[in-house]
């Protein structure tokens, strides 16, 4: 009898332990066998996990290999799917290593929105726009809630512009193709609301039709560099990377930086000497933290017909808090290159990090190397510069169209950061 028991009982530990981890994980959207939008929201909280405190949270959907995770025990975030069934596997990490899984059925429906939709006025579902171009929507309830914030995201970018209230009157911008609004609300009891709404961009606003369009820069070749005149020493690498990435394959600028130095991160393209106007347009992410981030630089120079090099230097001066332009107060042969503060606030240090930002540069160029520097966009906001400034260098360079990156460190010791760059977009006629 004993031996039995024994046997018994080795058979049940054996049992047991081929067992999962106990899955402590509460998830409050999607509910299980729900149907939702093609975008929807993710919150999960979850317990100790066999017994671990919890260190980590996340998800992953169907058989993807990425998991998107956050510290801690509490997840609030939203994920795109395609028309259909799906699984949502919600997962948790504990301190020693446990792991615990849930598993979310749902279905994913074109037409779907979560109760109470925000009504969007502009730009209606379907139709074609220019960006930038305005988003116009209100809410005033959302599942039985009064509304106390409205907003909007756009395709799977982490980054939703939000205003307190009803109302929602914003600027977007958008490269040009098929594309995805989620205009969301949220009510005073945690309610969240979507409307998604399909539109098409033709073009930046005010790109002709035949501006030659360079796509992905930021997979083309990239050199690196110490900038000598930001002052004390720096050093870094780039290359393309899956994640976080809007396009699959977004550029990473690793830097070191002491001193308040900076590194400067170059691509060149084919030029065409005769185009005098430009459009940069691309996406930024800074990865964890921007805290030891002075300056952000996104240059674009082009060698004209005359031989000489104009820069159209522009950059995010967390010192002034402006946006910033280069201008040569000497000659082209002998040059004094300067930086020049606008009206235009930005400040790098307030970019949110682990999230995606939309800036959009446009300029134009005579033929002596005179520049005007027209507006500058982030995340929607555009800001007019309107200013025009002389920047003709003789550097001897041949033909060529170049774009510059640029991070500069903000602490006299050493420090560093992991930018990214994607869907960059260069525009010329």
């Amino acid at each position: 009898m004993k031996l039995l028991c024994l046997l018994f009982l080795a058979a049940s530990l054996l049992f047991l332990s081929s067992l999962p981890a106990r899955a402590a994980i509460s998830v409050t959207s999607p509910y299980n066998g729900s149907t939702v939008g093609t975008t929807f929201t993710i919150t999960a909280s979850a317990s100790p996990c066999s017994g671990q405190p919890i260190s980590t949270i996340g998800f992953s959907m169907d058989a993807s290999s990425y998991t998107a995770s956050v510290s801690g025990a509490y997840l609030n975030t939203w994920a795109s799917a395609g028309v259909g069934g799906h699984t949502i596997h919600f997962k948790s990490w504990g301190d020693q290593g446990a792991v615990c899984v849930v598993d979310v059925a749902i279905v994913v429906s074109a037409g779907a929105s979560s109760s109470g939709g925000p009504s969007v006025a502009s730009p209606t579902n379907g139709s074609s726009v220019s960006s930038p171009f305005t988003v116009s929507a209100s809410a005033g309830s959302c599942s039985g809630q009064p509304v106390t914030t409205i907003g909007f995201s756009e395709d799977n970018s982490s980054h939703t512009a939000t205003v307190s209230g009803t109302v929602l009157n914003a600027s977007a911008s958008s490269g040009t193709g098929g594309h995805t609004l989620h205009v969301k609300a949220w009510g005073n009891g945690g309610a969240v609301c979507d409307t998604d709404v399909a539109i098409n961009v033709t073009g930046a606003s005010g790109v002709p039709s035949g501006a030659t369009t360079l796509s992905n820069v930021q997979a083309y070749a990239w050199s690196a560099i110490e900038d000598s005149g930001a002052g004390g020493g720096a050093s870094g690498w780039s290359n393309v990377v899956g994640s976080p990435s809007l396009t699959g394959a977004a550029r990473q600028f690793a830097s070191t930086y002491w001193n308040y130095g900076g590194e400067r991160y170059s691509a060149s393209m084919s030029d065409d000497t005769n185009a005098m106007n430009f459009l940069w347009d691309g996406w930024v992410y800074i990865q964890n933290s921007g805290s030891d981030i002075a300056n952000l630089e996104m240059d674009l120079n082009q060698v004209m017909a005359n031989g000489q090099t104009v820069i159209m230097g522009f950059q995010c001066d967390g010192w002034s808090s402006t946006w910033d332009f280069t201008v040569n107060r000497g000659s082209a042969t002998s040059p004094d290159d300067q930086w020049v503060h606008t009206g235009a606030y930005c400040n790098p240090r307030g970019w949110g990090v682990n999230q995606w930002h939309h800036v959009q540069i446009r300029y134009t160029r005579n033929t002596s190397g005179w520049v005007t520097y027209n507006y500058v966009t982030l995340d929607g906001n555009q800001q007019n510069v309107n200013v025009t400034a002389y920047s003709a260098f003789a550097l001897g360079w041949g033909p060529v169209l170049l774009t510059n990156f640029q991070v500069d460190g903000a602490t006299s010791g050493s420090s560093g950061s992991h930018v990214f760059l994607d869907n960059l977009t260069i525009s010329r006629w």
